[in-house]
Formats: C-alpha cells, structure tokens, sequence
C-alpha cells in the first residue's frame, strides 16, 4: 500500500491522518491512500510558493526556459514509468496514456520559448522625446485544479507556462489517480526547479477553498465538471483572483450523406470509446443528417460489439475501466435513463462489468435520440454514443447550438462549402472539419463557449500566457532640462 503526500518547498511532506483510498480501476483492488490536505497543509504549500516568488521571477526568462527543456528531456526519460502510473490509477490502456504525457509535453516545448513570448511592445516617439512601451510581468502564487481523466496533461496545460513567465506554482491534482503528478513534482526539482516554485497539495473541498480564497493566490486555473466550474469562477471572482474554470461537454459529429463512412466510423470509434468515453473532447452524439443514420448503425453495431475492454497494461486493449465504481454505476444509470426515456440500445455494454471485479463497462450504443433526453442532455462522460437523426444540415445546426455546452464539434464531409459555412456558425470553441477530436495543438489554446468555460481566456498557447501575466504600460521622457512649471494639461501627441 502506497501512501500518497504532498510535495511541499522541494520535497515530499509528511501529511495529517485525513486521507482516502486509491483504487486499481482494472481490478477494483485498493493500492494506496492519497492525504487530503487540511487548511494549514495547504497554507504551508501557499507560504512556499510566496517566499520562492521574489527570486524566481526575478530571474532571467531565459534561464527559467532552460530548466524546463532540462525537465522536457526528463520526461521523455521517464515515460513509460509516467505512463504506468497514469494506467494503474486512472485505467486508460498504455498507449493512450503515453499520448497524454505527449500532448502534455508540447505545452513545456512552447513554454521553453517563453523569452520570445513576454516580448513587449514599443512605440517610439509618440510625442516629442515621449516613448512608450509595455511590459508583461508575472502575478506571484497561482494554482491550478485539475481533473481525473487527464492527470498529466492538465496539469502541463498550466503549470509550466505560469513558471516559465515567473509565476510559482501549486498544484492539486484529483485525489482519484495522484501519484503521476507527484511523481512530476519530483522531476521538476531534478531539472533544477528551485524549491517552493512548484509545490502538490493533494485533498479534497477543503483544499480547494482555501487555494480559492486565500489572499496571496493570484489566480486559479481549473479543468472539470461545469456545476465544479462555475463554484470555483465565482468563488475565486468573489476573492479577488484572476480565473479561468473550464467545465463540461457534450461534443456532436455531424455525418453529412456525402461522408466517406468508413473514415466516419473509425473516427467515432476512437472519438467515442477512447479513454472509456471520459474525455471531455470525447464525442458522445452523433448527428446523422438525412438518410445515412440506419448505414451508420449498421457499420458502427459490429464495431461496438467487438471492442477489446480490459486492463490497460495488457496489449492489444482498445478501452481500459472507468476510473471508479461510483463512476461505473453513474454511467450505468444513465444506459438505464436512456433505455426508459425510449431510446434504442443497440449495443448493452453492462454485461461486460459483471466479468471481472473492475470497474468495466462495454461500449453502448444508442440510436433515435432526441433532445428531450437525458442522456442526450448531460454529460455522461463514459462510453455511451447517441445518435440523433436530423432531416437536414440545418437542422443539425439548430440542434448544436441550442445545447447548453459548447466546447468542441466536428462535421465529416466532402463538400468544401458546407464544411466552410460549419465553421463559420456554429456555436462551439473546437471545430474539426474530418477530424473527430479538435484538441488543439499546444501554441493555440484550448477552450469552448458557453457553459463549457467560466472566464474570458482559455488554456495554454497565447492565451495561456496572457493568463499568467499582467500587462504594464509605461511612457517616458528623459528631457535635456528641467522644466520649472507644472503642466496641468493631458499629455497628446501635437
């Protein structure tokens, strides 16, 4: 049994007694126990952060960038080992979650530029020996909140471009799969990180809240359910901090008749069974327009049936378990809400968890979904695809868009201009155009509309860095003499 800490000021803490079990989702076995910080805990991560502060951010942008391709190169060293922690807690086969540490990865790799991206602006002369320019500075102790699906790629979605602008940091990570990122904790001093600018708290409401209200966190970062999200924006707001909170999805695949289907099914496969559907990239809603939704049914029903779930380690696995049984008996109940509310179960993958004692669940396959319907409402975040039937392109315009979230939707066509106009209104942050999970690459950022993000900036890329930073303006003038007179009119450039 793992005992699962903090990581606090360079090293591992020792912790009070509040703790909770972590669980092997592939066996159901308990492995460890994670601490759940205390107010005083997490406090003593906040006075670390604070006093590293002065000294990190003064030091140069280039030498800040030269400790994150040190850790760069250490997690590429250590990926496997990265890769199976991530597996053994969370449940995602291997070689899915070598693809997080990866996507992860390119964010540190456009951190490293971050000498380039704090670049200012100039304007010389804008009146008679007057300049002006501008700065971007650091904001001092910020921390970020990230969720069980992703327990590596969150986290580098924020921490290392807030350091790399001169920030510190701390970190609290799921209480469901918590060792990976400790584990990164520690890489990060052996890349010559100074002690205090990345710290872990791991916990629970109790850490959170004091991270949200704290007078010297200047900004929280968060990545999770949308009810999550809007509590930490407004709680956060209400404390004075800077927030951006990305909540939950429910992401649609518009199949036009002139798709080409066998590109249309292999991409909704991968789209919709992925990480046991606990993506929220995931697509959980296939629009099928005019007459293509029965071969669609048709093509995808064998596929479906046939997915290889099982532990992730073991090769050959298209879908590992759901992260918990409280989880799997969530997702569950929704096949069930699904079955009352009408809908037509095509494929039942609830068998599948009575196999084994792990938190299993075959791929599901809904079709004749309509709006009214819970599941097509909520975010179900498990391997559940509904497909919705509509008459026409416009109609499942209408659909996407009236939907309460909007964080990422894909179209499959060969038409050019229709593909065109998709892009042009639809009502959702992430678009693909034959491509089934638009995540974007790590120097644009991340985010969706509506009730998907809380806060005006979205994640990584250059928004990223506006996040970490504060912009300051300055005008000078360095006149030859000394004026002896006030001069009580506003300053222009004549």
């Amino acid at each position: 049994m793992t005992k699962v800490t903090h990581y606090i000021n360079g090293r591992n803490t020792p912790a009070s007694e509040r703790s909770q079990a972590i669980f092997n989702p592939a066996t159901g076995e308990e492995t460890g126990r994670v601490s759940l910080a205390s107010v005083s805990e997490t406090e003593q991560a906040i006075a670390a952060a604070k006093a590293a502060y002065p000294a990190w951010s003064e030091m140069s942008a280039l030498k800040r960038s030269r400790i994150l391709f040190n850790f760069r190169a250490l997690l590429e060293t250590h990926m496997d080992e990265l890769a199976e922690l991530i597996t053994l807690e969370h449940g995602k086969v291997l070689e899915d979650a070598k693809g997080e540490i990866t996507r992860g990865l390119e964010v540190v790799e456009f951190a490293t530029g971050i000498p380039h991206l704090l670049k200012g602006e100039i304007s010389e002369q804008i009146a008679l020996g007057i300049d002006a320019w501008s700065l971007n500075q650091s904001l001092g102790v910020v921390a970020g909140i990230s969720p069980f699906n992703f327990p590596v790629m969150v986290p580098m979605w924020m921490f290392p471009i807030a350091i790399a602008c001169g920030n510190t940091f701390i970190m609290k990570p799921s209480e469901k799969d918590p060792s990976s990122t400790l584990r990164i904790a520690e890489l990060l001093t052996e890349a010559g990180l100074p002690d205090g600018v990345f710290n872990v708290v791991n916990g629970d409401k109790e850490a959170v809240d004091t991270l949200l209200t704290h007078q010297d966190v200047e900004a929280v970062s968060f990545v999770g359910s949308t009810p999550v999200a809007e509590y930490i924006y407004k709680t956060a707001s209400e404390h004075g901090k800077r927030v951006q909170a990305l909540g939950g999805a429910k992401n649609h695949m518009v199949v036009m008749p002139d798709a080409d289907l066998d590109q249309v099914v292999s991409s909704l496969m991968g789209a919709a069974y992925g990480s046991a559907g606990e993506r929220c990239m995931a697509i959980s809603v296939a629009v099928a327009v005019g007459e293509i939704g029965d071969t669609l049914i048709e093509h995808l029903k064998p596929k479906v049936e046939n997915l290889r779930v099982g532990n992730g380690l073991l090769p050959g696995m298209e879908m590992g378990p759901l992260v918990t049984r409280d989880h799997l008996d969530k997702v569950k109940s929704y096949v069930d809400k699904g079955e009352e509310e009408g809908a037509k179960l095509i494929v039942d993958g609830r068998s599948v968890s009575a196999k084994n004692n792990g938190f299993f669940l075959g791929g599901c396959l809904f079709d004749n979904v309509t709006p009214e319907m819970t599941i097509y409402r909520d975010e179900i975040f498990g391997p559940v695809l509904s497909v919705v039937r509509v008459k026409d392109y416009s109609a499942a315009v209408q659909l996407i868009n009236e939907h309460k979230y909007g964080n990422g939707t894909a179209i499959f066509t060969q038409n050019g201009d229709a593909a065109r106009q998709f892009c042009h209104e639809i009502q959702v942050g992430m678009v693909g155009v034959n491509v089934p999970i638009p995540v974007p690459m790590a120097f644009h950022s991340f985010g969706g509309w509506k009730r998907s993000l809380f806060g005006p900036l979205h994640v990584h890329g250059p928004d990223g860095v506006r996040f970490y930073t504060r912009r300051k303006a300055i005008t000078a003038r360095w006149p030859t003499g000394l004026r002896c007179d006030p001069d009580f009119v506003m300053p222009t450039s004549s």
